[in-house]
Formats: C-alpha cells, sequence, structure tokens
C-alpha cells in the first residue's frame, strides 16, 4: 500500500472549499494546481478538509518578501498550508511597519552560513553536512525551523523593539540594512543566572558622567544568531539595585565594539540558530542607542514574548504535523507480519491519537491569531498573553508526544541520521525539540504565567474571585 504522491496533482477538495476559494480567483488565468502534501493530516484541515471563518482561501494574497511595496492583499501568491501564517507575519513585521526608506531589495550576502542543514553553522567556510535524501517515494521533509533560527529566520523578533519603539533617527540608521543585509539584529536578554526571570538580570548600563554613553558590562548566554549578527539589542540594568522590572531598559549594542566578545555553544540540536556566550566588558555605547525610554524596557520585552511564543507555538505544531505525516507514511509502506503497519490497529490508534492533537491545538492557534488580527490593540492586548502561554505549553507537549510516537512507529530509521523515509527528519526534530519547549519560557513558569493573567483579567471584568 502506497500513500499519494504530492506530485500527481488533482482537484479533489471538497465543494464549499473550492467555491469559496473561487471567489478570488481571476478567472481570466488558469487556475492552480493543488499543492501540498494530500496524506491525512500533513496539512491544516483548511487546507485539506475544511472550511475556515479565520483562515483565507487557498489563492488569498499575502506578502512574500520584506522588500514587497505592495499592500497585503494585492499579491496573487497563494499560502501554503501553516507555513503561510509565520511567512506573513515575518513579512508585515518588517515590511508593513518600517519606514518607507527601509523597503529596498537585498543587494549583498548575508553574513553567517549560507545553508541552514544541520552542519558548521558558526562558520560560513566550512561546508555543511546535508542530510542524505529521503526515501525516493517521498518528498523531500521541510523543516521550517531550520530556516527560522538561520541567519535571518527570525528577524522580526530580534528587531521588533526598534521598530515599535525606536525613533525615527534609529529606524533610519539601522532598518535600511535589514533589507540589504548589511545589518543582522540578535535578541540579547537570557543571562547565565537566569532565563524565565528577566526581572532579576543582573547586565548593568551606567552612564558616563558627560551622559554620552553607556558603559555595559555583564554576560548574556543562548544569544541565538550572535554569531553572525552585527547588532545586539541588549536587556540592561540602568536602575538601582534591587529595582526589578522597572529599573530595565533597552540598548542596541553593535557586536563590533571593543569589549564583546562571542564564543559559540555547542548544543545538542538547532545548531543553525548559532546560540552563543556575548560577554561584554566596559562596552562604551552612544547612549542615543537606548530603544524607547529609559527603565521601561521590560514592558517593550513583554510585547516581543507574545509574539516570539506565539510563532514557537506554530513551530511545534508544525513539526508535530511533520512527524504524524512522516510517520504514517512510512505505516502505509512498511510491512510486518504480512501486512502494512498501518493494517495494525495499535497503530493506527497512535496515528489517530496524534491528528486528534494536533488539529485541536491548530483551531486553537487560529482563534488567537483573528483576536490578535480584529483587535485594534493586537499583540499588545492584555487578553492574549495568557492564551498564547497555555498554546504554546501545549504546543511542546504535543511536539514531545509526536516525535516520541513517530520513533516508536518507524523504529531505528528515525533513529538515524539521516534516516530513510523521512527517518532523518524525525531524528533531526527529536534534537531540535527541547528549544521549541523549553524557549520563550519553561511550561512551568508559562502555566504560572498563564494564570495569574487569567485571573488579572477575571477581576477586572468584575468575578468574584
Amino acid at each position: 500500500m502506497s500513500p499519494s504522491k504530492p506530485e500527481q496533482h488533482t482537484n479533489d477538495k471538497p465543494d464549499h472549499v473550492v467555491a469559496k476559494a473561487g471567489n478570488n480567483i481571476n478567472h481570466d488565468q488558469k487556475p492552480l494546481e493543488p499543492f501540498g502534501d494530500k496524506l491525512p493530516w500533513a496539512e491544516p484541515a483548511w487546507y485539506t478538509t475544511l472550511a475556515s471563518p479565520t483562515t483565507p482561501p487557498l489563492t488569498a494574497p499575502c506578502a512574500t518578501t520584506p522588500g514587497d511595496t505592495s499592500t497585503p492583499t494585492s499579491s496573487p501568491t497563494p499560502r501554503r498550508g501553516s507555513r503561510g501564517l509565520v511567512s506573513r507575519a515575518r513579512a508585515q513585521s518588517l515590511a508593513g511597519d518600517g519606514p518607507a526608506v527601509a523597503r529596498r531589495a537585498p543587494r549583498v550576502p548575508p553574513r553567517g552560513p549560507q545553508d541552514h542543514q544541520d552542519g558548521h553553522h558558526g562558520d560560513p567556510r566550512r561546508p555543511a553536512r546535508r542530510l542524505p535524501p529521503p526515501h525516493p517515494q517521498r518528498r523531500v521533509l521541510p523543516l521550517p525551523g531550520r530556516r527560522r533560527d538561520g541567519p535571518r529566520g527570525r528577524e522580526p523578533d530580534r528587531a521588533a523593539a526598534l521598530i515599535n519603539h525606536g525613533t525615527e533617527a534609529q529606524k533610519r540608521r539601522w532598518l535600511p540594512g535589514l533589507f540589504t543585509w548589511e545589518t543582522n539584529f540578535c535578541l540579547g536578554v537570557t543571562e547565565p543566572s537566569g532565563g524565565s526571570d528577566v526581572g532579576n538580570l543582573r547586565t548593568t548600563a551606567a552612564k558616563t558622567p558627560d551622559g554620552s554613553h553607556y558603559v555595559v558590562n555583564g554576560t548574556k548566554k543562548w544569544i541565538t544568531g550572535s554569531p553572525w549578527a552585527t547588532h545586539m539589542t541588549t536587556a540592561v540594568r540602568t536602575g538601582p539595585p534591587g529595582s526589578g522590572v522597572s529599573g530595565i531598559s533597552l540598548l542596541v549594542i553593535p557586536l563590533t565594539l571593543e569589549g564583546v566578545t562571542i564564543e559559540k555553544i555547542h548544543n545538542s540540536g538547532q545548531n543553525a540558530g548559532g546560540a552563543s556566550w556575548v560577554r561584554l566588558h566596559e562596552v562604551q555605547v552612544p547612549a542615543d542607542y537606548l530603544l524607547g525610554v529609559e527603565n521601561a524596557g521590560f514592558k517593550y520585552l513583554m510585547t516581543n514574548f507574545n509574539k516570539e511564543r506565539f510563532v514557537l507555538a506554530v513551530s511545534c505544531n508544525r513539526h508535530a504535523r511533520t512527524c504524524l505525516s512522516t510517520s504514517l507514511a512510512y505505516a502505509l509502506e512498511r510491512e510486518t507480519f504480512g501486512q502494512p503497519l498501518a493494517g495494525h490497529q495499535v497503530i493506527r490508534h497512535k496515528l489517530a491519537t496524534l491528528a486528534r492533537e494536533v488539529e485541536a491545538h491548530w483551531a486553537w492557534l487560529e482563534q488567537i491569531a483573528y483576536h490578535i488580527d480584529a483587535d485594534p490593540r493586537g499583540w499588545r492586548t492584555e487578553s492574549v498573553a495568557g492564551r498564547i502561554a497555555l498554546a504554546k505549553v501545549s504546543g511542546g507537549r504535543i511536539l514531545e508526544l509526536a516525535a516520541r510516537e513517530a520513533q516508536q512507529i518507524m523504529g531505528g530509521v528515525a533513529y538515524q541520521r539521516g534516516g530513510p523515509g523521512g527517518g532523518g527528519a524525525v531524528e533531526q526534530i527529536t534534537r531540535d525539540l527541547r528549544m521549541n519547549v523549553v524557549g520563550g519560557g519553561s511550561e512551568e513558569i508559562l502555566n504560572d504565567l498563564a494564570f495569574r493573567e487569567e485571573m488579572k483579567r477575571a477581576k477586572k471584568i468584575g468575578a468574584n474571585l
């Protein structure tokens, strides 16, 4: 028994989905062929089966590149599965919010590794190892997290404070370089003494007597993208000791300044992210590199954390879906005891359980995305922080379950690097998933945050607590 192959396209969508998509089709043009994987649950339900009130039809336009000056509804490019949600958010975050001067096409190569496959990511002069091709009957399985965590993949996260709180002069100084690849930001918050407890960070920034510079001292850890970044949006303590969250500011620190040293941290997965130590010793940063108001940096970070955690939740869902679809395809092809693996009830139950979790989680993400889009306050609305935190926790748990069950179904090929039949993709995910689960806040921290946020909101609307 063999799964349908993605290159053999037929228009087998339900009538209501075809009709909905047809509303936005230019009938003078040739209709678009269906795309994506047609195995059950390999793509979100809105694409393959169900109409969705929150997701545009298949030909729904979205911005495709940050340099595109057209409006988000003027491009004919179709959205492709769950990846379209994140791609559109990135494009709008950069192209939509930045000044017009920043919207220039890239002209120079990016600084950092050119290949986002697993390999020697810290040194662009060394060739990266490429995974062997999968089974000839299966497609190459993309791992969205590789590109997101590579040199350019998370630029909106790292430059969000500049985009949202920088002065016009600061935007004109740094934003154009994001699009010419002359500037690359990383975000420096986590420290060796703590990650989620941002209020107790120890990196200090003291003004010089003439007020022209901040002198920064401290150490940052797990700083994604720092080996090839040119600037770091850095959380520093400008308030007195013990000032907690009310004494944090954000500084843009050029990583070429004297006193900055960067050392790669070698982790078990997500090497494309380039997580590193960044040590700051007597680094003199111009005072006008302060973003927003002094001592108001914690509020800026919290808004950015909503975006980061939501994107991580989407990434967890997509990786879990990859584990599900890969193990399903393998179960349809692999025969044991005279029948395909999928012929055994216990295997079907594993797959159905994963499908139930993945689809329900994606529906929740769509609801949150719809609310953020509908609320004028967007990511700053108080009603989303707790929901996003819980969605991120759920995404991490679902990904852990999906990776485990995929390896149970596929056996050794999903434990082998570059394993056949898509096993290499599952093996890669098992090494990478810890960063998705812990990054952006551990589930213990996020569960507590969600409880406190929801209780606070309930009191505001008059709940008797």
